[in-house]
């Protein structure tokens, strides 16, 4: 039977059984919790590892959505596995036909060999497949043509041979060049092609082309191309949207332009979203680098399809909603694309990534975020959510507030994004294992609890955001458990605080910084994460904390409170173990007598 030590201290112990408890919860949650794990644990160790890449695939968590990296995961299922240019010179496994909801599978640009597995065809919700940049041989199953929700298809560069099965061609994107395919029966030569076509019907572009070959029919083609891009561009003109919304200090700012972009510019632009390209991923799909015809760099969000209820209407009204919410701290929308299977969204590109990166990522020679900048990061933060919470009308809740969706314009200052997200995206989709959608170490109690979300919640999301900045660490990091620590950085931090010791709190990479300042953000970083919603102030209380307004008094009220249900929890704790330990006593008279 597992016996806590107590010694630590009651309120440290009953924090580990209630991170326990929580991690057992969301684990037990998911239906058949360990299958999807284990077959991912199979599934890496065929590929070959050598390089020991993929580090925190842990069989000791049930669950690969709790915390693994390159998987996303939806309504408690993996759906997205991408393990691009990460080093495998191993083979597919079966194992991998055991996550039934898988949608995405990527694995280009590794040394795997050995050929393509005739299983791979029972993974009937697989829309997108790269597996180009291999050494795979042999030729393509014919059973690959049963894959009949493949929305994208990329085996080029392999040395693949024999004929490929005619009802691959009518996947809207697909790439087989620089192979030595054939393209089916009656066909010698190379099938040295790729398409580009994102709405082709049941008969592909390749098979009308050899059906109806000539010059002539060629040449009508390619007029009634031209003559329907010039048609679409004059659709595109007489439809584009303008708003005119309120800024922050009541004056009209101009919005201007929501452009609804085609299919093809954004292609070009990405280079058919090549991934190379790819600059973020998460529950939503990926984010691709781009650059439009006018030389405008953009990054291109592209949503997964979930089927949403009420089609490109409905995200079309969601769009034009997200684009009246303007503000400097806030993302600006440049457009957005939809056709019958894609919903994309395109943004500014931000220079300087994300927070989290500064903090964390940064590569040899980059700059990282000084304290000045780590100020102004949580200043206009702060701004960006008042705006939604308090000037919007509806008012907008973000529900995933981290470091990571803070982004960096040119001259660093914060601009929030994925704030219109969740109107976009099936609700349900999430990086952890709830319906609840949002970030481990991000979420507020009472919606990880309830599934209800407020503008409180963001406010608790902001509070960890602000204990980023200061420590640069992340809000949960179960390496710590080995350094006999807490696992959750608000309460590393509050312990840190207890103790006095301010200077193991700051991030070891900032070379200066003002301790006022510091104790100033980290007092209003607890103020914002109380246990209670009711107990947290709003955004516009914490702007004017961060200025130093009505701090004392309400840090003062806080500590009162904080060592009251300090002393009520030791009190619990040692009821806990006075229970226990009678129960262990009972238990052992009792074999005592049976003896």
């Amino acid at each position: 039977m597992f016996r806590p030590n107590f010694s630590r201290g009651p309120l440290k112990i009953l924090t580990r059984w209630l991170i326990f408890l929580t991690i057992f919860k969301l684990s037990s949650a998911i239906n058949n919790p360990d299958i999807e794990g284990e077959a991912l644990l199979d599934f890496l160790h065929f590929l070959n590892d050598s390089n020991k890449q993929i580090r925190d695939w842990d069989s000791h968590l049930v669950s690969p959505c709790f915390s693994w990296s390159r998987v996303t995961c939806r309504d408690q299922h993996v759906i997205s596995v991408s393990l691009a240019s990460v080093g495998f010179s191993g083979t597919l496994s079966p194992s991998i036909t055991k996550l039934k909801y898988l949608v995405s599978l990527d694995l280009h640009n590794n040394n795997l060999s050995g050929s393509l597995p005739d299983y791979i065809s029972n993974m009937t919700n697989l829309q997108y497949l790269n597996l180009a940049d291999n050494n795979f041989s042999g030729p393509i199953p014919a059973k690959w043509g049963q894959l009949s929700n493949l929305k994208q298809l990329d085996l080029s560069s392999n040395d693949l041979t024999g004929s490929i099965p005619m009802q691959l061609f009518s996947i809207p994107m697909f790439n087989f060049s620089d192979t030595h395919l054939k393209c089916g029966p009656g066909f010698d030569q190379p099938c040295d092609f790729k398409s580009e076509n994102p709405d082709s019907s049941h008969k592909s572009k390749m098979a009308k082309i050899v059906r109806y070959a000539s010059c002539g029919a060629f040449a009508l083609l390619c007029l009634g191309a031209i003559l329907t891009y010039g048609y679409h561009q004059m659709l595109r003109r007489t439809r584009e949207i303008f708003v005119d919304v309120s800024g922050e200090d009541d004056t009209k700012v101009s919005f201007g332009q929501l452009r609804k972009f085609s299919w093809r510019e954004l292609q070009l632009a990405t280079k058919n979203f090549s991934e190379s390209n790819v600059i973020g991923q998460g529950g939503f799909g990926k984010v691709y680098k781009g650059v439009l015809s006018d030389n405008t760099k953009v990054a291109v969000k592209r949503l997964l399809d979930y089927h949403n209820p009420g089609g490109e209407a409905a995200f079309e009204r969601e769009v034009q909603l997200i684009s009246v919410a303007v503000h400097r701290n806030l993302l600006r929308l440049i457009g957005f694309c939809t056709t019958t299977t894609e919903k994309i969204l395109v943004y500014p590109f931000m220079e300087n990534l994300s927070v989290a990166y500064r903090l964390r990522d940064l590569k040899p020679g980059e700059k990282g975020l000084d304290w000045p900048t780590r100020k102004r990061v949580a200043f206009g933060t702060a701004h960006g959510l008042e705006y939604l919470h308090e000037q919007c009308n509806p008012k907008i809740i973000h529900r995933d507030l981290k470091a990571a969706n803070i982004l960096l314009d040119d001259e660093f200052e914060a601009v929030l994004g994925d704030f219109g997200l969740a109107k976009l995206v099936d609700a349900r989709m999430t990086h952890v294992t709830t319906q609840v959608r949002g970030t481990m170490g991000h979420i507020a109690p009472e919606y990880l609890s309830t599934g209800k979300s407020s503008e409180k919640t963001d406010v608790f999301g902001y509070g960890i955001t602000l204990l980023e900045l200061v420590s640069g660490e992340r809000a949960i990091d179960l390496s710590r458990l080995e350094e006999d620590e807490d696992v959750l950085l608000i309460d590393h931090v509050k312990n840190l605080l207890r103790e006095k010791r301010l200077q193991d709190i700051v991030d070891r990479n900032l070379k200066s910084y003002d301790p006022k300042e510091v104790e100033t953000i980290l007092q209003v970083a607890l103020l914002c994460t109380q246990g209670f919603p009711e107990d947290r102030p709003t955004m516009s209380e914490v702007v004017k904390m961060l200025q130093g307004v009505g701090l004392a008094d309400r840090w003062a009220d806080w500590q009162q409170l904080e060592e009251a249900r300090n002393q009520e929890l030791s009190l619990m704790t040692h009821q806990f173990v006075w229970n226990d330990e009678t129960t262990l006593d009972q238990e052992a008279i009792q074999l005592s007598r049976a003896r």
